[in-house]
């Protein structure tokens, strides 16, 4: 007898009416199969209950099933088709909000959307932790003394579940920060092999007997593989670091199982450090413990909404400060294909589906302002360079911001920065959070490369000695808090950002009321646009029409190496900057150092993406130890005896030094000083908190014929150099020469 393959794929598919065609023994099958169909029907369908015991909720929809903790805000437990998601069985926490409520004075568990009153449609439940004076949370940069509300929703036929915290900071409470803060989920380890960030990162991921089974090299997150399919490679978690503004859903997955469980970002409204902010994303457990060869280090997934990595953002709070923010809702959601290159497709179109439903419609409270309470904000920008009349707009992004503030006075102990582990560096504040052994590492080095420790290098400028005993001993101090907190390093306040199009048409949807700064930066074009003042009413949309955007110019432009875009993604190796060990392998790239000769040279090629001190011991492998001084040199040919002043115009997004000095046909042209740490290049990234540093002199120092510019960094660790997004130098004929 024939066998019958039946595949139901439409609801609309009418199987009574099929059924009376088909020989006895084959409707049997149907019948069969028409059972499993209306059981995935009735399964989708299902409604959504909660229930209780002393100590936990449990919310279920037939999809998937939810334990979360009374006492903590914890997420317990997440099954889906059956299956454990989480890692409960390492005694970890399995999901949890880094600061929750375990240590409040008080807390209230209640439902706060009970699913009996709507049908089964949507429950919700809400533990709220009432400081009372506590220091809520744990974890790098300290706890909080704010009180903190977790919730958890769960809606009819979704797979996944939904979580939310708000903060809240009355008047009568201290002074206080919040250090680094996140949601985090551990997985089965049983499950999961294969991690999703973004195209460039999308692949099977080492073991835990392949972790636990490494070499340590310069830091305790960074190892090198013995064993699997990465034999011979480091593995650091900061190589899966993510754009936050571009990457709205990643995860684990698994490749025998064909199911995975992400993380989805609906908005970045409640994220900090804007469209440029890179962060954790995902990684295995990074255990501590070298010795322990059978720790767990399961698969991690990381939501951070307040960060201390690639230059930081703070949120700290005044004693007289009256503050409220909701981090959320967002979405872990799960999913299951035929095929394991379908999941993070299906994953990325929920994402798609999430952006275009918020805010949601669900959310009760009186901080989460509804569709009808927001408002719209479009125009358009106009550029206006006369220097660069044909440049078009590329990757336009443009914001709305609180405007620049200066940070809280906090007491010295709450400061992001000074936590668990001394603000992971001698108090580095801004730069710091105590996670990252690396950043340890560079950072003690910054104190300690004050030495004239010039080794065997020869090609440092003869000015060299005499600046760097000016360096002075100072080491980390001044490294805190910075003086005034702008969009990049600001977690206290929401933001909105889109892209605009190439014609610099913008529209920006569901913004809060209140007063903002708008900003616009795009790909080319140095500094940014600010327009002050933007003031939004609550469900009244704003049109500001046309705006004039004429960036900066000190003086006509003599040369430019890169492209203004706040990285250094552009330069050689640039496009695989996701790797550990660029550091070692530069001497070996580029062993007389850069020496870039304008109009010859091809940046992509002949500039490499960061200025490290150079390693001259060829037996170093491990990343540790120190490098000599390095300099880097610009040729270039002028036909006429300038006159006025020269301003380079230095864009840095990667910060590992104090200082860059600068000299021009051998003459000091001055120091770019007092830096501040943004730990981009010991964390594998390619853009952290940006900055603009000029150097002006005299433009007689300059002749016809071939100029040299040189730029050195001191020596220091490896990690310990620069990270230039862009350069220019610029001549101003009609003014004198100004320090």
């Amino acid at each position: 007898m024939p066998t019958l393959l039946l595949f139901v794929t439409s609801a609309r598919l009418d199987l009574p009416m099929l059924i009376p065609k088909l020989p006895a023994v084959r409707a049997t099958i149907v019948l069969a199969a028409t059972a499993i169909f209306i059981s995935a029907k009735l399964w989708a369908q299902a409604n959504v209950t909660v229930s209780e015991d002393e100590t936990s909720y449990t919310l279920a929809n037939g999809i998937v099933t939810a334990h979360i903790s009374k006492h903590s805000g914890d997420l317990l437990s997440l099954a889906y088709k059956k299956l454990e998601m989480l890692d409960t069985e390492s005694g970890r926490q399995a999901g949890y909000w880094s600061h929750n409520t375990a240590r409040a004075g008080k807390i209230i568990p209640r439902m706060t959307i009970d699913p009996k009153q709507n049908g089964g449609t949507r429950g919700e439940v809400s533990v709220l932790g009432v400081a009372n004076g506590m220091t809520m949370g744990s974890g790098p940069g300290g706890g909080v003394i704010a009180d903190i509300e977790i919730r958890y929703a769960l809606g009819r036929g979704e797979s996944g579940i939904y979580t939310y915290a708000t903060f809240t900071h009355p008047t009568n409470y201290p002074a206080t920060s919040i250090g680094e803060a996140r949601f985090c989920m551990k997985l089965n380890d049983n499950i999961f092999d294969w991690m999703t960030v973004d195209a460039n990162r999308n692949l099977k991921m080492i073991s835990t007997y392949d972790w636990n089974h490494a070499t340590q090299m310069n830091g305790k997150e960074m190892r090198l593989m013995n064993t699997g399919l990465y034999k011979g490679q480091v593995e650091h978690k900061y190589d899966y670091s993510a754009n936050q503004f571009d990457v709205r859903a990643w995860g684990w997955s698994s490749t025998e199982k064909k199911i995975g469980l992400w993380l989805v970002n609906p908005s970045v409204e409640y994220l900090s450090g804007g469209p440029t902010k890179f962060e954790l994303s995902s990684h295995r457990d990074a255990t501590f413990n070298t010795n322990a060869l059978n720790a767990p280090a399961p698969p991690t997934l990381l939501n951070y909404w307040r960060s201390s990595h690639y230059g930081g953002s703070i949120c700290n709070l005044g004693t007289n400060d009256a503050w409220t923010k909701v981090i959320g809702p967002f979405l872990i959601y799960c999913n299951s294909a035929e095929k394991h290159d379908a999941l993070w497709p299906d994953a990325l179109a929920q994402a798609d589906q999430e952006a275009k439903a918020w805010p949601f419609s669900w959310v009760s409270s009186p901080n989460y302002p509804l569709k009808n309470e927001r408002a719209l904000v479009a125009g358009k920008i106009v550029l206006n360079d006369p220097q660069a009349p044909d440049l078009k707009f590329k990757n336009l992004l443009v914001g709305l911001t609180a405007p620049d503030y200066e940070p809280a006075s906090v007491p010295r102990p709450n400061r992001p920065g000074f936590g668990r582990r001394g603000g992971g560096s001698g108090g580095f504040g801004l730069a710091g959070g105590g996670d990252d052994e690396a950043a340890m590492t560079n950072q003690n080095n910054f104190a300690s490369s004050t030495t004239n420790d010039f080794s065997a290098r020869t090609n440092l400028p003869a000015s060299f000695t005499n600046r760097f005993a000016r360096f002075g001993t100072n080491g980390a101090r001044g490294f805190g808090l910075p003086r005034i907190v702008e969009w990049q390093n600001d977690a206290r306040n929401y933001q909105f950002w889109v892209r605009g199009d190439d014609n610099g048409n913008f529209s920006i949807p569901n913004v809060r009321a209140g007063n903002y700064t708008l900003h616009a930066i795009a790909d080319g074009v140095l500094g940014e646009l600010v327009v002050t003042n933007v003031n939004i009413t609550a469900g009244k949309n704003l049109s500001l029409g046309k705006l004039d955007w004429q960036p900066v110019r000190f003086g006509r432009q003599l040369w430019d190496i890169g492209i203004p875009n706040r990285k250094a993604s552009e330069f050689f190796k640039g496009d695989d900057y996701f790797h550990w060990g660029w550091y070692l392998q530069y001497p070996k790239l580029f062993p007389l150092d850069v020496n870039y000769v304008v109009g010859q040279s091809d940046f992509r090629k002949d500039w490499f993406f960061e200025q490290l001190p150079y390693n001259s011991d060829t037996n170093n492998t491990t990343g540790t130890g120190r490098g000599d001084g390095t300099t880097w040199a610009v040729i270039f040919k002028l036909t006429n005896a300038p006159q006025g002043k020269a301003i380079l115009r230095l864009a840095l997004c990667g910060i590992g030094t104090r200082n860059v000095w600068g000299d021009l046909n051998g003459q000091s042209i001055g120091t770019v000083s007092n830096l501040t740490y943004n730990a981009t290049i010991n964390r594998d990234g390619i853009g952290g908190s940006w900055c603009e540093r000029d150097l002006t002199f005299d433009a007689a120092l300059m002749k016809p014929g071939t100029n040299t510019l040189e730029l050195t960094i001191p020596p220091g660790s490896l990690t310990s150099g620069i990270m230039y997004d862009y350069l220019r130098l610029e001549l101003d004929e009609k003014s004198p020469e100004r320090r």
